[in-house]
């Protein structure tokens, strides 16, 4: 624990408190996977500057720091926030459904920090395999924040992407400082190395934003994506995000099927962004039918669904399936997965091609244990 007290310039009775008020949790399974690695601890909440997800990692070859990714805030309504958050100009950048990791190097090795600041072997693997490992050697201080996509991720399974996973950079940091480049190099770095970006869809005066930004909402979630991130073309402002009802509709039907899984808070905060919506956007009564029924329909047939399934007795679960290149790295995800407290039932491993598929349910066992004891008679 010293370590953590050297990295974070902290005292020792700070570094101390710490470990007291639990806001430490060693952030990795240790494996020769991670060989780089000696220890290295996670922030459980925010402390003092550094935000909640950071990595603190002592390595073989000396200290590092990585910082969490900041919160984004929502904007509930385009106009007047867009104009009054921003100066003159605004770039629209797609707000990918994915998860969201921090790709960094240390020693010879990519490593994938996840939001809440676990290095999962699963994405380090893909990131070995997909990711240009040369552009750490000029710059070495920096990491990738990507958004990683697809039908097998381990966390949000997503096929309106095309893809079975890729990773998409939406920022450019550094390590220790948390400042972001700006559009302009991150674009740049993307070209030379070949790296995928999170699409920009436009940029802007801050006068028409509103009216641009609705347009792509209309159209981006008739195809089903999630929403739009908005960013000053220098960075210097602090982003915020909007979605598509479309998303907030799935974002709904996922919370209802896991009801007693899942706060209060997520499935309000998503009902009053519906709200704000149609209000915003004028609509007729077609429009605001459409909407009533698509926001009814996922909050309902999700938790049909749900006690369909205990009442025939199945446990409520998520599936996900993975393919690995390595036995031994399928083996090190399953331990991560327990270590992070997930209740999980695995399949038997299988060979499928030059890769080997890993298949798993994640049990919502809040929400069937619920779900049981109603069907049994007890009361709310």
């Amino acid at each position: 624990m010293k370590f953590v007290a050297e990295a974070l310039h902290l005292s020792p009775p700070a570094a101390k408190r710490l470990e007291e008020r639990n806001l430490l949790r060693e952030a990795f399974v240790k494996h020769s996977f991670f060989h780089d690695i000696v220890s290295a601890y996670k922030l459980e909440k925010k402390f003092g500057g550094f935000e909640e997800g950071t990595l603190i990692a002592k390595t073989k070859h000396g200290l590092e720091v990585v910082r969490g990714y900041p919160k984004i805030r929502r904007a509930l309504t385009l106009h007047p926030t867009i104009k009054k958050h921003f100066r003159d100009e605004v770039v629209v950048e797609e707000k990918m459904n994915g998860y969201n990791v921090r790709i960094v190097n240390f020693g010879s090795n990519l490593y994938a920090i996840t939001r809440r600041g676990f290095i999962c072997p699963y994405t380090t693997e893909k990131a070995r395999e997909m990711i240009d490992s040369s552009f750490f050697r000029h710059y070495p201080e920096l990491m990738l924040c990507c958004e990683v996509v697809g039908k097998e991720s381990p966390f949000v399974v997503k096929d309106i992407y095309g893809t079975d996973l890729d990773f998409y950079i939406f920022d450019v940091r550094e390590k220790r400082s948390n400042r972001s480049l700006s559009i302009d190099n991150k674009m740049k770095i993307a070209e030379e190395y070949g790296f995928k970006l999170a699409p920009i869809l436009e940029r802007c005066d801050t006068n028409v934003a509103h009216e641009v930004c609705r347009d792509i909402i209309e159209r981006i979630g008739n195809e089903g994506r999630e929403g739009i991130v908005l960013k000053d073309p220098e960075m210097k402002i602090n982003p915020i995000k909007y979605t598509t009802s479309e998303s907030n509709a799935t974002d709904l039907y996922f919370a209802f099927r896991y009801f007693n899984d899942y706060g209060k808070d997520f499935m309000l905060s998503r009902l009053v962004r519906e709200a704000f919506q149609s209000f915003e956007f004028n609509e007729n009564e077609s429009k605001f039918k459409e909407r009533c029924e698509r926001i009814g329909k996922a909050i309902l047939e999700s938790m049909i669904k749900s006690v369909i399934d205990v009442s025939c007795g199945r446990e409520v679960s998520e599936h996900h399936r993975l393919r690995f290149s390595s036995l031994e790295v399928l083996e090190l995800f399953k331990v991560h997965l327990i270590r992070m407290g997930v209740d999980v039932r695995f399949s038997d491993p299988y060979h499928d091609g030059e890769k080997y598929v890993l298949e798993f349910r994640r049990i919502m066992r809040s929400t069937t244990d619920k779900i049981s004891h109603h069907l049994k008679g007890n009361l709310w």
